[in-house]
């Protein structure tokens, strides 16, 4: 079997035993026309067993949607195989989607027939198994959705590109260095089993404090829980109101401090705010009580620390994402026991209260995910690892399967990005607060339903939140959607500024005005619903920064000198560390 491409090169190069590589592997290749033959071979096959599938179904009855169904898809996949043998036949037009998609952007798998066809056919079992989805009878909408979701995670996996034998790129490349890249992808798969986690940047390209989260400060409170980081003036005045930043847990804090050219801290310290930031410890053994209540104490701690400092009445406050979502509760806990006031201004970024639309994550809070958190948990937390895992299912074509192409198959060298590096820096998670979070919120939505929870033994009411309140959310967010963002506006009594940003979870919020990306939509007109929002707002294009900063100094531009406590360690609170502190880098 091995002889015959051998001897054949032999006669081709005049009997030499050594034919250079390049010429052995010309002649391991099929011709031209031997694909043709044996592909018109398969082709006519395939063709005779679809007609005769299409004359079974014509005896089923129209009204069966599932037999309309496959009656859809055998009429279309013999269309295919029509175009395929006869390539005179003209094409419809490809949908956008498709002549979009980035796994099929090389030349190859459309200028080859095999490989066109190969494409073509995984699109058209991919649309017609989602819609398959629809045609099915007695399923809820919430099964509908789970269904949805798992085909679609399938139907990724699925794609003909991620796979060395049906991707030309993959082929070329091998041919080109020999199987090379097949072992470095290896190498890098080998890499990413060992540590339990998917790569996305090079090891050594980004390190916190020297690439990454570089804002000067001070670590000037710590508790169990977190570290409180002040900021270092970088005017000789500022804001009489400070701000404190409350990051999601689920993430490390320097995702508003990456590189500075995209640092959102640094930017705020430029314009003359104290800005202080609060640092989660990343979760052991020591925290298997946590619970959110102490989320909760821990942000009215960091909110009373710096008043006290500073000496002032109140502070603005942000809340990102979960740490958002907490936020709502402190604000209703607040007023509650009549304190609303220590709150001058609230700012979401991205988060969610009522979770009725709370997205895709939904689909990983029902009996059997919830059962299989609770035994990844044995040591009184979640490895962080499984939640990245998780977000990166949500987007697994972007954030999996390219990087299983790119890096595994065609053995590319990673590309350095500040913020997949972040992505990939992963923090544990307390297991009693997230289950209570996902039972609680995602799943029973508890925390828009007046008194239905309690902290610290008070019983909770948004309504009751009249702090003055900005609302950010990503026009294209895949983990809080905007409609799920807007509700906010709904829940809350107080005057709400809404702004519906460009792009996603991250690059939505992390948009500085130098990058002049993206946009963002307002609308000055009261609006009932998102839709109604949009249909009446201004589109501005760039970044959402400036607006914010205007809006946030409105409510309070009192000026102070940015000497005495409003320097890390020169007030009441000596220096600890410097920024970006310890709890950052704990594993």
């Amino acid at each position: 079997m091995t002889d015959r491409p051998h001897s054949a090169t032999g006669a081709a190069a005049g009997g030499a035993p050594d034919a250079p590589p390049e010429a052995v592997a010309a002649a391991s290749v099929p011709s031209l026309a031997d694909l043709q033959h044996w592909t018109w071979v398969m082709g006519r096959a395939q063709q005779m067993m679809l007609e005769q599938g299409l004359a079974t179904l014509d005896a089923t009855p129209a009204a069966n949607p599932l037999a309309a169904q496959v009656r859809d898809f055998w009429a279309d996949s013999l269309s295919l195989w029509q175009r395929f043998l006869d390539p005179a036949q003209p094409k419809p037009e490809e949908p956008a989607a498709q002549s979009r998609d980035k796994r099929f952007k090389a030349d190859a798998w459309r200028d080859n027939p095999m490989f066109d066809w190969i494409r073509q056919s995984y699109f058209l079992i991919s649309d017609h198994m989602l819609r398959g989805i629809d045609a099915l009878d007695g399923v809820d909408e919430r099964q509908r959705e789970q269904l949805r979701f798992a085909t679609r995670g399938f139907v990724d996996a699925m794609s003909p590109s991620n796979f060395a034998l049906t991707n030309p790129e993959v082929i070329a490349k091998t041919i080109e260095t020999r199987g090379e890249n097949l072992l470095k992808g290896l190498q890098h798969m080998l890499a990413d089993m060992g540590r339990g986690q998917l790569t996305h940047t090079p090891d050594g390209a980004f390190e916190i404090g020297r690439n990454l989260a570089v804002t000067p400060g001070q670590v000037i409170h710590r508790t169990p829980l977190y570290e409180l980081i002040q900021y270092a003036p970088a005017t000789p005045d500022v804001l009489a109101t400070p701000l404190v930043i409350f990051p999601p847990w689920i993430n490390r804090f320097y995702i508003l401090d990456l590189t500075p050219e995209k640092s959102f801290i640094r930017w705020c310290v430029e314009r003359g705010i104290t800005v202080f930031m609060v640092s989660w410890k990343s979760a052991d053994a020591t925290m298997k009580d946590v619970v959110w209540d102490d989320y909760v104490a821990a942000q009215i701690d960091a909110i009373d620390t710096i008043r006290a400092l500073l000496d002032v009445p109140a502070v603005h406050a942000i809340g990102y994402c979960v740490a958002g979502t907490t936020l709502a509760a402190t604000l209703a806990l607040l007023a509650a026991r009549g304190e609303a006031a220590k709150v001058h201004s609230a700012t979401f970024f991205t988060a969610q209260v009522d979770f009725a639309q709370a997205g895709e994550l939904q689909h990983f809070v029902d009996d059997e995910q919830l059962a299989m958190v609770r035994s990844l948990s044995g040591e009184g937390y979640l490895d962080g690892r499984y939640m990245a895992a998780t977000f990166n299912l949500l987007r697994g074509r972007d954030l999996i399967w390219n990087y299983v192409t790119n890096n595994y198959l065609l053995g590319n060298d990673y590309a350095p990005f500040d913020l997949l590096h972040w992505n990939g820096d992963t923090t544990n998670l307390p297991a009693k607060w997230h289950q209570s979070y996902l039972t609680d919120l995602y799943r029973d939505n508890l925390l828009v339903k007046p008194g239905a929870l309690s902290i610290d033994g008070t019983p909770i009411d948004l309504t009751r939140v009249a702090t003055p309140t900005f609302v950010q959310a990503g026009r294209e967010d895949h983990i809080a959607p905007a409609e799920s963002v807007w509700e906010i506006t709904r829940h809350f009594r107080g005057p709400v500024r809404f702004l519906l940003a460009g792009s996603g979870h991250i690059a939505g919020v992390v948009n500085p005005p130098s990058a002049q990306k993206y946009q963002y939509w307002i609308n000055d007109a009261s609006a009932d619903t998102l839709d109604a929002f949009v249909a009446g707002a201004t589109e501005t294009k760039g970044s959402w920064w400036a607006y914010w900063f205007d809006w946030l100094a409105a409510h309070d531009a009192t000026r102070v000198p940015a000497d005495g406590a409003r320097q890390p360690g020169q007030g009441s609170l000596p220096a600890i560390e410097p920024a970006p502190g310890s709890y950052v880098r704990t594993r």
